[in-house]
């Protein structure tokens, strides 16, 4: 299956889903994800402001809060088409929405990438061999191609967005482990980012 045919597939998937699926799925995911050593050894972390249908991040930002880690959201420069990470303090305030319906920072502090110790990345699909699908901007490629970035790269989603195949260019870049509502997938870590 083309990559926009899948998209098509998994965008009509991800809106059939209750309210309450979404809600409780949501929380069993961000409990994996905080249960993750990668998780629990990072100080500063990079997470993404959740569309309406994507998993609510919110428990794991609350999370990181309580235990003194700093969290940093993806600021999009459309222009440039690149992400600055940037320190929140508030998933209340400080954003604005743009016409794709995603809450960008207006306020934040830029973080220097190489401080940042895990980034938590969404996407439309991943297969088992951590390859995303994503909206199509090719942002979080980008990104993750950053030679200043050396934290590991975990993609974060509902166990329905988990598909056979990923179709990949040579721009695609995968994720170093998975973590859904049901389980978590390591990939390509090495050792030094096992632990």
């Amino acid at each position: 299956m083309d990559k926009e045919r899948l998209r098509v597939k998994l965008r009509k998937c991800l809106l059939e889903m209750s309210e309450e699926q979404r809600s409780e799925k949501s929380q069993r995911a961000c409990r994996n994800l905080v249960s993750t050593s990668q998780f629990q050894v990072a100080s500063t972390i990079m997470m993404y402001l959740s569309l309406p249908h994507e998993v609510d991040t919110s428990e794991a930002v609350l999370y990181s809060w309580q235990h003194g880690k700093t969290v940093v959201m993806p600021k999009i420069s459309w222009q440039q088409r690149h992400m600055i990470p940037v320190q929140i303090s508030s998933l209340e305030t400080g954003f604005s929405t743009d016409v794709a319906g995603i809450r960008n920072p207006i306020t934040g502090v830029p973080m220097p990438i190489e401080e940042i110790d895990l980034v938590v990345a969404p996407a439309l699909g991943f297969d088992r061999n951590g390859n995303r699908l994503g909206r199509g901007g090719g942002f979080y490629d980008r990104f993750f191609t950053n030679k200043q970035l050396d934290a590991p790269k975990c993609g974060f989603a509902f166990t329905e967005q988990l598909v056979e195949s990923v179709p990949v260019v040579e721009r695609d870049e995968p994720v170093d482990f998975l973590v859904t509502d049901e389980e978590i997938l390591y990939f390509n870590l090495d050792s030094e980012h096992r632990e």
